[in-house]
């Protein structure tokens, strides 16, 4: 953590001016205000209340109805059932089964409101509205699809899936790309860029906390609102649970910026919550586009330090592609406020200028709710076309079925099979579900390694010195099945040997996993890896 900033002490807000701090950070209430106003007090509140509502409406039932035990039996055996020929995933389906044979009432009820819940299914159809609407604007270029046509029909393939999802994600030339290494890299040209920007500015995170990164993003931001730029910025709702006070929103709408919080957390019960968006999108006069694995917090640039050194990447787009990027996020704008339909149609039907370059861009977005899978299906991909190496960064590894299987069949084939993980992980029942799977990759002949400086956070995926994948997508559950997600596929663009080259890097700063190692765990960890696998789908 920096000794001070701007010549005031480093704690939170003094990265800004007076008038910021004044103006955007609330005034510091006493202890018991503190309490008061912390939301998480009466959100906590309210949940325990309607799950002691629902425990007392059980207990009373088993009081005045003994025969209910039987009629547990029986829902159990009817959802398992219902479970058997749903079109889910083996792994939920077993993590979901568990929970309905220990706590069959409560399982069940929680299975069949997740499935109905309203408030989920309002979000899908206003998403896939939006979507339609989105995909009107996205296509790919006659000349590009003759090309791959003769040319590369391997690439053809996954473009024209891409392409016929439910979003329409088309495949473009004409971008120039960087890649940075660390977010470390990535900030100083982002600051430039925002600095450059003329007509307006879109920025989507999982996470905003305070510090130097959104300090100096911030003053920028403001000065450009005063000059009548159309800034907007969008972050997950948890961050009002975490780094940020519940009236943030309306404190940036002060200073002119447009804002606005995904799925905010309310004192209702509900499997909307369970849908996060984890995309972290800057879209600067639909010309220059950055995404990646950095979220604006000071931990992620190594600003402050936060589980040893933050290894982290990220992309520069300018060019075609910023188009499909500029989708992602006015369609999520759309689904979170009520802004007028028109608005969507006038910043999509601007399109950006070309830039000469070298290979394929195609940038995608994941959807639990309307494109699902589509993420994971770029990652097999990846591991079944791969003839050489595939090399994998991810900070949390939860794998399905398919995944597995990919994983391993690549390796058992010759292919060389790397996977880069934390050393110093920032969830440890995570990292110890991870080491469930360690075994049998390692028999397989999967290299895993561990980033001993600190937490490795990136989300890429390289293969062959031709084709790559940097996003926002982590090779877990959550990011493949439950998060708005994003990420850039390249193919034979300069970048993607930049990126095989950071990843030696990497490598070399980190420890390989052995499974001599890996039976020197502490049993408490082994254990908990296995009981948290067990529930880690529903994670």
């Amino acid at each position: 953590r920096p000794e001070s900033c701007n010549g005031l002490p480093y704690t939170k807000g003094a990265y800004m001016t007076q008038e910021q701090s004044a103006r955007l950070l609330p005034q510091k209430p006493s202890r018991w205000g503190k309490i008061l106003l912390n939301r998480k007090v009466p959100i906590l509140l309210f949940f325990l209340l309607e799950l002691a509502f629902l425990v007392f409406s059980y207990l009373s039932l088993q009081e005045h109805f003994p025969s209910i035990i039987l009629w547990e039996h029986l829902l159990s055996v009817f959802t398992f059932f219902y479970l058997l020929n749903r079109s889910m995933d083996s792994r939920s389906k077993l993590s979901w089964m568990i929970i309905i044979a220990l706590f069959p009432i409560f399982g069940t009820a929680l299975l069949y409101f997740s499935l109905a819940d309203l408030g989920v299914r309002r979000l899908k159809k206003r998403l896939e509205d939006a979507t339609v609407q989105a995909s009107d604007h996205l296509s790919t270029n006659p000349e590009v699809a003759d090309y791959l046509s003769q040319s590369d029909r391997q690439l053809q393939k996954l473009a024209y899936f891409l392409e016929h999802s439910p979003a329409q994600f088309p495949i473009y030339r004409n971008t120039e790309v960087t890649y940075f290494p660390l977010g470390d890299d990535m900030l100083p040209a982002l600051l430039e860029d925002l600095k450059k920007a003329e007509s307006y500015i879109f920025m989507e995170y999982f996470i905003i906390d305070e510090g130097i990164m959104w300090g100096e993003i911030l003053t920028i931001l403001e000065e450009k609102a005063k000059a009548g730029l159309d800034v907007r910025v969008m972050f997950d709702g948890m961050n009002e649970m975490t780094t940020l006070s519940y009236d943030y929103i309306e404190r940036l709408h002060k200073v002119g910026i447009k804002a606005q919080a995904f799925s905010p957390v309310k004192p209702v019960l509900s499997t909307y919550y369970n849908y996060r968006d984890h995309r972290k999108i800057t879209v600067i006069d639909g010309q220059v586009a950055y995404t990646g694995g950095v979220n604006i917090a000071d931990e992620y640039v190594n600003k402050r330090e936060r589980f040893g050194h933050w290894k982290d990447t990220a992309l520069r787009l300018d060019g075609s592609a910023v188009q499909t990027l500029k989708a992602l996020f006015l369609t999520m704008w759309t689904v979170t406020g009520i802004e007028d339909k028109t608005d969507v149609e006038y910043y999509l039907q601007e399109k950006p200028q070309q830039r000469k370059s070298q290979g394929f861009v195609l940038p995608y977005g994941n959807s639990p709710l309307t494109y699902h899978k589509v993420a994971e299906n770029v990652y097999l991909h990846l591991l079944n076309t791969s003839t050489n190496y595939v090399y994998i960064m991810t900070p949390y590894l939860i794998l399905d079925d398919e995944l597995v299987r990919a994983m391993t069949f690549a390796a058992r084939r010759g292919v060389d099979v790397r996977i880069i993980m934390p050393g110093i992980p920032d969830k440890q029942y995570a990292f110890d579900i991870a080491t469930t799977y360690f075994k049998a990759l390692l028999e397989a002949g999967v290299r895993i390694f561990r980033y001993t400086p600190g937490f490795a956070h990136a989300k890429v995926y390289v293969s062959d010195a031709k084709q790559a994948v940097v996003g926002t997508i982590n090779t877990d559950y959550r990011s493949l099945y439950q998060n708005f997600e994003d990420g850039i596929y390249l193919y034979k663009n300069l970048e993607v040997i930049k990126i095989e080259q950071d990843f030696e890097k990497t490598q070399a700063l980190s420890e390989e996993v052995t499974l001599e190692s890996l039976s020197k765990m502490p049993m408490a960890h082994r254990l908990g890896g296995y009981l948290f696998s067990l529930i880690g789908p529903l994670m």
